[in-house]
């Protein structure tokens, strides 16, 4: 009969739990980035949420930092009540600025239920905001011991009955509230209220051990969820309380159906808006503003990469602020070519605070009711002409193009901090920065480039005083750093994470890269001739010929031409390069006599001396020795099959200077190489006349060789050959004897 009965009981227990409803009921007066994501992920997963407070005043004290909440409190006994009479009803109650949803209702009740509880509040590792009240809780033998109010989930009935046990202010603090509860035994089993001691449904961030958490992916459905691999649990609702909301925000680029590695980004097609149907003149107005705070290598690239952005002119207005002397020329003379191209380019006053700066020019935004407003810095190359477009169409308050240095792990964000605020490297950077994971990243850093919408600016700065620096108005905070270890970038990205507003940092498409600008020094007339090491990529840009790579790719282009017996000729580097070498040798003029006797050579012998003058004299002699490895070694091996020599040597490398007044020609000669390369620096008619190479044994002269390209021939025994006179003008050509 006793099991009869027993039975009995056991059927009506889950014919009732099999007809419970989920509400889920949360507290938000403002609609911030967090909120909106929590909302989001309850649509995902197809859960009822009540909003509780929106728009009203917040009057439960700043939580970030203190004690307080008891509002919440308050507000849930007032919705509570509706549900009082309906039996069978579930509220799971849940803070909404921190927190995700990743389960849908019948995970989350079915955790429930397993709990055999009425009441069930998650758990944390901390004993919070009373810790003398450790003692006072019951022991556990796993898991974690203390109760945590930001998740929390019963029977309706029973709620009311917790939060009816006493009066609490609005400014009290709410978790206190439900503790004292909890260790009164007899409540506490009176209304069979546990604690979700291993994160069966709710998992919060603060505290977690290394590893305890792991993102994984479906194999089925290829969706996110998070694994507790201490507990053996899949928690269901994620809460970043205290200090992990980084953590939290990287988990939520993947959980709630964010981004998944079957289908990619989901979250990037949300909320997005279109150009593509708007006409010009109706194309948002953006303000930029453009910051040279150091010597920057390649700045002119910087400004063809600007004035090259897809985007009607009218609609940019451009603030140029340069702190560094020089790059004014540059700066006057691009602003001077373009100044009647946009809406406004001008170039601010110099100033030593580089915080008032960067505030002012949120403020021209402001006064100017632009639509958005770009923050530049001078290493940022934005070299895909959409950018801006694709930046907008994302639609968010910030959003930072991902740029990094090219080969190296250095970009323009973080995907994680240290707990001293300070770069950290995170589960996933590595495959954003090299785009095998493509998307939109909540991240806790970026800098050198991001769009702010102007509307939240507008929003942003009405508010006058943020987090808990109320001393200090909005403007005080964005840029200034309150800590000489931090810069100004490091204090806006602080910023934005104290008030919980979300930093994005996109890698949907390629958007350019970033400059080392880090060894750039300022030493030489064309300085950026000699980044060739470090920044391998502007240098190709600006200094190799564009029809280079074309001459590599045989099948396409059949740019090698052999113009006399094993003599080639070949595009090699830009007039750019001709014209700065030559202007870099004409800086430090002094050139050799054109005598046999030369100190510069080991022996203090030249056999057939020229008007010259050493890549070493102008310390460019290694630079020139990793362009023969990096892009005439691919050319020879071409040519000249079969023969291999990594590296190449060379030493004798030099510029020739032939002049009708000063050395005209040069005499019959073999040259002391294995191969020599003749690289034309001027034009030939324009220039200078006359001049050109003869090869005696083949009785062929090459005479009319264009400015940036190469002749490759062998040095030695066969190719004897002079150079013919110069009749009027200069003409400069570089020489190299390689592996002598």
């Amino acid at each position: 009969m006793l099991l009869f009965i027993g039975l009995l009981l056991f059927i009506s227990n889950v014919h009732a739990k099999s007809d419970d409803q989920l509400v889920i009921i949360t507290v938000a007066t403002s609609k911030t980035d967090g909120y909106l994501r929590f909302m989001d992920s309850a649509k995902q997963n197809n859960l009822t949420v009540e909003v509780l407070g929106l728009g009203q005043e917040w009057l439960g004290g700043n939580i970030k930092y203190n004690p307080g909440g008891g509002h919440k409190v308050n507000l849930l006994k007032d919705a509570l009540l509706k549900y009082k009479d309906i039996e069978n009803q579930v509220i799971m109650f849940t803070d909404s600025y921190d927190v995700i949803l990743i389960g849908d209702e019948k995970t989350i009740l079915d955790r429930f239920h397993k709990s055999n509880s009425k009441v069930l509040f998650s758990a944390e590792s901390f004993c919070w905001p009373d810790s003398t009240l450790e003692k006072s809780y019951p022991d556990v033998f796993v898991g974690k011991r203390f109760l945590n109010s930001g998740g929390f989930i019963g029977y309706a009935s029973s709620l009311l009955e917790i939060v009816n046990q006493r009066q609490i202010d609005n400014s009290d603090d709410d978790q206190l509230y439900y503790t004292q509860i909890y260790l009164k035994e007899s409540l506490r089993k009176h209304l069979n209220i546990k604690l979700d001691h291993k994160s069966s449904l709710f998992q919060n961030l603060n505290g977690i051990q290394a590893n305890e958490l792991q993102l994984k992916f479906d194999e089925k459905s290829g969706q996110a969820f998070v694994f507790n691999s201490i507990y053996n649990t899949k928690p269901l609702v994620l809460h970043g309380n205290g200090p992990s909301k980084v953590t939290l925000n990287s988990l939520g680029n993947y959980l709630a159906n964010s981004w998944s590695p079957t289908n990619g980004c989901n979250s990037c097609k949300l909320n997005r808006t279109s150009l593509d149907d708007k006409k010009l003149k109706d194309y948002p107005t953006v303000l930029i503003g453009v910051f040279i705070h150091h010597a920057t290598p390649f700045l002119d690239e910087f400004f063809i990469d600007l004035e090259n952005l897809r985007y009607p002119k009218d609609k940019l207005s451009i603030l140029i602020h340069n702190s560094v002397e020089y790059h004014d020329k540059s700066v006057q003379r691009w602003v001077d070519n373009n100044q009647l191209h946009y809406s406004m380019l001008s170039i601010l006053p110099k100033q030593s605070d580089e915080w008032i700066i960067r505030t002012y020019l949120i403020e021209k935004c402001l006064e100017f009711n632009c639509d958005y407003y770009l923050s530049l810095d001078s290493d940022a190359r934005l070299t895909n002409e959409t950018s801006l477009q694709h930046l907008i169409e994302q639609n968010r308050n910030i959003i930072a193009p991902l740029l990094s240095i090219p080969d190296k792990l250095w970009s323009n964000f973080w995907g994680s901090l240290s707990g001293e605020g300070y770069y950290a490297r995170s589960h996933d950077y590595v495959d954003i920065l090299k785009g095998t994971r493509r998307g939109l990243w909540n991240v806790p850093y970026i800098s050198q480039a991001y769009l702010m919408k102007g509307s939240f600016l507008k929003d942003l700065m009405e508010k006058r005083t943020l987090s808990n620096e109320v001393t200090h108005t909005i403007e005080q905070q964005l840029f200034k750093s309150h800590s000489h270890e931090q810069d100004t970038d490091m204090s806006f990205s602080k910023f934005m994470r104290d008030n919980g507003i979300f930093m994005y940092v996109s890698n949907e498409i390629d958007f350019g890269h970033l400059v080392n600008s880090e060894s750039y020094t300022t030493d030489h007339l064309h300085n950026d001739l000699y980044e060739i090491y470090t920044n391998k990529l502007d240098w190709e840009r600006k200094y190799i010929h564009p029809n280079y790579s074309q001459a590599l790719n045989e099948q396409e282009f059949n740019l090698i031409q052999q113009r006399c017996p094993d003599v080639y000729n070949f595009p090699l580097v830009s007039e750019t390069f001709c014209y700065h070498l030559i202007e870099e040798m004409e800086n430090y003029g002094k050139w050799s006599e054109g005598k046999n006797q030369d100190k510069r050579l080991q022996g203090g012998y030249e056999n057939v001396p020229t008007v010259d003058i050493h890549m070493n004299q102008i310390g460019f002699e290694q630079h020139w020795l990793y362009f023969l490895r990096q892009y005439i070694t691919p050319i020879q091996e071409k040519i000249f099959v079969g023969y291999y020599h990594d590296p190449p040597k060379a030493i004798m490398n030099f510029v020739v200077r032939y002049h009708p007044n000063e050395q005209a020609f040069l005499r019959p000669h073999h040259d002391s190489s294995t191969y020599t390369i003749n690289i034309a620096l001027n034009r030939a008619g324009i220039d200078y006349e006359g001049g050109g190479c003869r090869f005696e044994r083949y009785n062929c002269s090459l005479v009319d060789l264009p400015m940036g390209w190469s002749l490759i021939h062998p040095g030695r025994l066969t190719h004897y050959h002079e150079g013919l006179r110069v009749t009027k003008g200069v003409r400069y050509i570089m020489v190299s004897f390689v592996d002598p």
